[in-house]
């Protein structure tokens, strides 16, 4: 794929997206590639011509440019009692600029926060916004946080002001009597009548956006005029597995550069595309997603429902028919979980078509992915038979491009969607490269593969094994500043270099494709001395046995290796796994001549049928294994599956390994008679 350089024509002659006249460069004097000082400016990495040296942007030169041109087309679009209501451009930068006075009428300080804990909807956005143009730092606080993890972020980042969706978010996850939020502003997104009395300053969305009408145009651009493209304005809180969260520090440039860099990339069309809003917006992935790259490129952001990782997701997607649409593994997982059960109840004559037409998918898309242009004999009958219907059904008919990242996803679930000509496309990154680092995309993916590095950045492989496997390392401009008030965590992320370690291990193959081979946290190393990467040995069992849902691999210094297993279970209104196995599992086990339709009916027995097929399973994987180390010898199945609430995945749905491990403990110390 050739690189576009975003401040030219491209080949087909098209003017550039945006001409970056809104204002000229605006950097701070600065020395070094990194701070960890909410006020102090940092060196950009800027090449000196092409990819990588186009002029640096604030947020609002951004936003300027695309309201100059597209400010009539629409925005943001959320549901209010279930009618759609659209925000145009213009519209949407007029409520930032009005919120933007409302808070420095609260007296919010520059360079201090103002945390957003709620759903994705235009109020977020706009507060988020309007933070920013009145000099402050954007924090997302994940809703899934504790009390206690929130009250970190707010105390780290010095809010002075607190916007929250509802009563609900207040009561449980506000300890409102805190020194930390004495000097709190409270805010709800929602207009609904208070409940609960504090003793802080509360106002309700509508009365807050009122709130600034006193305070001087001018005086909001002069705060605007001041702010420099390598200051500070946005901050990301890691998810904390190990330790209290860290506050990722993104300049207006981070976000504003990579933002463009990506977009380009994709090959995305200004004021064209469309997509659905769901992830949670305090993390990397879903911001500059969601709310970033959309404003670099007036598409339409529609906001999903608050339950949409219950199950309503698949109505929006259907009702907006999204142009590209970003999923974390698990939403995949479950996409494929759910067509597979309505599979299982198709009838004869119909599963032999779609078996037929998957068959023919699959060799189509490796086809493409190969850069053969042709497709096997019956194509064109199995896409309208099956391909056309499915996309419909899924909402995904309109889609150009469908993305996964923020986790591994496994090799099954990406080829079955290849099989009903669908292409998930990898993207790698983090939230310390302002999201993606490398993407895939229909000019070139390899699977398995993450893609190319970002146009303009670069990718090292440090201190690389005889396999060519190294750790990871990013620069260009999409690199953190560094980690608030953290100087030793930053110094151990950024070397004296400026490239920034990502605790990634990964190779690349003789087109330049990147594989990520495992995370260095992550390996577990026996007592025998030798590394071993779990995810692989897990995705593998996952894709063997398909009624296992989740597969933590455990034996760190120990002289073999264990594995927590769970079984695929339905999930309650609330999103928290239930006792009752999926269709799927239920199908699974009759296969294999056993009645049952919970888990704990196949614990409690410890089914004998389930038990060897788990058992045959695991023998299959450890006859591929590449030394006896790393071939798993005990296992358990857990009564529960690993969600959010319970405290095993993050909020994007991760595993997080020493949560499981703290948490289990007694079955691993099962394993080694401890």
């Amino acid at each position: 794929m050739s690189p576009v350089c975003p401040c030219c024509p491209d080949q087909k002659g098209n003017e550039p997206a945006i001409p970056l006249t809104t204002g000229g460069v605006r950097l701070a004097p600065a020395q070094d590639l990194w701070s960890t000082a909410r006020d102090k400016p940092v060196k950009l990495r800027m090449e000196t011509s092409g990819l990588g040296s186009e002029p640096p942007m604030t947020i609002h030169q951004m936003f300027q440019a695309t309201v100059q041109k597209y400010g009539g087309y629409p925005a943001l679009r959320g549901k209010k009692e279930g009618t759609w209501v659209t925000l145009t451009y213009k519209e949407y930068y007029q409520h930032a600029r009005a919120a933007a006075r409302s808070f420095l009428k609260l007296g919010l300080e520059r360079f201090h926060g103002v945390g957003i804990l709620g759903f994705n909807s235009p109020e977020w956005f706009i507060a988020d916004v309007g933070c920013i143009l009145a000099g402050g730092l954007a924090t997302g606080i994940y809703t899934t946080n504790s009390p206690e993890a929130c009250q970190y972020v707010a105390g780290n980042c010095e809010a002075n002001v607190l916007v929250v969706e509802n009563n609900k978010q207040l009561s449980r996850k506000i300890k409102v009597n805190s020194n930390v939020f004495s000097i709190c502003q409270l805010i709800k997104l929602s207009n609904s009548a208070p409940n609960i009395c504090f003793n802080l300053m509360f106002s309700q969305w509508a009365e807050f956006m009122k709130l600034g009408e006193s305070i001087p145009e001018a005086e909001l651009d002069a705060v605007i005029d001041s702010q420099k493209a390598n200051e500070c304005c946005t901050l990301i809180y890691t998810s904390g597995t190990t330790g209290n969260p860290k506050g990722v520090m993104l300049s207006h440039d981070n976000i504003t550069w990579t933002a463009t860099a990506a977009g380009l990339m994709t090959s995305l069309k200004m004021a064209e595309e469309e997509i659905v809003s769901y992830l949670p917006l305090s993390h990397v992935a879903a911001q500059v997603h969601d709310m970033w790259i959309c404003m670099r490129f007036a598409v339409i952001t529609n906001f999903a429902e608050p339950d949409a990782l219950k199950g309503s997701l698949a109505n929006t997607l259907r009702e907006v028919r999204p142009t590209s649409f970003l999923g974390v593994p698990r939403v995949w997982e479950k996409m494929q979980e759910a067509m597979k059960s309505a599979g299982a109840k198709s009838s004869i004559t119909k599963k032999k078509i779609a078996d037929w037409a998957k068959g023919i998918g699959l060799q189509a898309s490796y086809n493409a992915m190969n850069g053969d242009s042709s497709v096997p004999w019956g194509f064109t009958l199995a896409n309208a038979l099956v391909f056309k219907n499915v996309r419909k059904a899924l909402g995904l008919d309109r889609c150009r491009a469908c993305y996964t990242g923020a986790a591994p996803i496994t090799k099954d679930t990406l080829e079955y969607f290849m099989s009903l000509y669908i292409t998930v496309f990898e993207l790698y990154g983090m939230s310390e490269s302002t999201g993606p680092h490398s993407i895939s995309c229909a000019e070139g993916y390899h699977i398995m593969s993450c893609g190319k590095v970002l146009t303009g950045c670069k990718t090292k492989l440090d201190k690389p094994d005889t396999d060519g496997n190294g750790e990871i390392c990013f620069w260009g401009r999409h690199v953190f500043m560094g980690y608030l008030n953290m100087p030793d965590k930053t110094e151990e992320a950024l070397d004296a270099d400026g490239w920034l370690h990502s605790g990634d291990l990964g190779k690349h193959d003789k087109d330049d494709f990147l594989y990520i081979t495992g995370r260095i946290k992550e390996l577990i190393i026996t007592a025998g001395g030798e590394n071993v990467p779990p995810v692989p040995i897990e995705d593998a069992l996952k894709e063997d046995v398909s009624i296992i849902s989740n597969a933590m691999l455990v034996g760190d210094k120990k002289k073999f290796l264990s594995m927590l297993l769970t079984l695929k279970c339905n999930v309650d209104d609330n999103g928290d796994p239930t006792d009752e196995l999926t269709p799927l599992a239920v199908e699974f086990c009759r296969q294999h001549g056993v009645i049952a339709s919970k888990v704990s009916e196949i614990i409690n027995k410890k089914e004998p049928a389930i038990y060897k097929v788990i058992q045959e399973g695991i023998d299959r994987v450890n006859a591929n294994a590449t030394s006896n180390a790393q071939r798993v010898q005990k296992w358990t199945i857990l009564p529960r599956d690993f969600s959010i609430s319970g405290g095993e995945l993050g909020p994007t749905l991760k595993l997080k390994r020493p949560v499981v491990s703290k948490m289990y403990q007694e079955e691993i110390n099962k394993f080694y008679g401890e």
